[in-house]
């Protein structure tokens, strides 16, 4: 199974079939409105435009079960992602990552990519994941890491 074999609500509340990102590299991230990394939603945005256009998508998920730091409604997290932070990348609706009601996708990604000694759980907001063309997940990496950090990342799935 792919992690594109998924389907998740937009943030008008409409199924996405994932599968229309296979052929792209695609970076996956639970986000939050009010958390100390919520600037990356700058970075994350910027990496989109520089790569959009060449096979890469952002999709952003957000995620209310860190520090309850994503309380709005799928209106809110819209309004102000394209208002702070001009986001035109696809945003989904409010989802789980952890826990058993944690969304298939994020289970998925979670098993293929584990993070620190293994650990299957994700551990904060702005959690990113990679997943190359043909939907296999490539790497996981840390909130504290930056959108720019994975350009290098990104540049070599794009060559693959």
């Amino acid at each position: 199974m792919s992690a594109l074999d998924y389907t998740a609500n937009n943030l008008q509340g409409k199924p996405v079939d994932l599968k229309q990102y296979l052929g792209k590299v695609v970076l996956v991230v639970n986000t939050a409105s009010n958390c100390g990394f919520t600037p990356q939603y700058k970075g994350l945005e910027a990496v989109y435009q520089q790569f959009k256009d060449k096979g890469v998508e952002v999709l952003g998920f957000p995620c209310n079960q860190f520090g309850h730091q994503e309380p709005g409604s799928a209106g809110e997290i819209g309004a102000f992602c394209e208002k702070n932070y001009g986001v035109t990348f696809p945003m989904f609706d409010k989802i789980n990552v952890n826990g058993s009601d944690a969304h298939p996708l994020f289970q998925h990604l979670k098993s293929k990519a584990p993070g620190l000694l293994g650990s299957e759980s994700i551990k904060w907001n702005f959690t990113k994941f990679l997943i190359k063309k043909d939907g296999t997940v490539f790497k996981r990496y840390a909130p504290q890491t930056a959108p720019q950090e994975l350009i290098r990342d990104i540049e070599q799935l794009l060559a693959e």
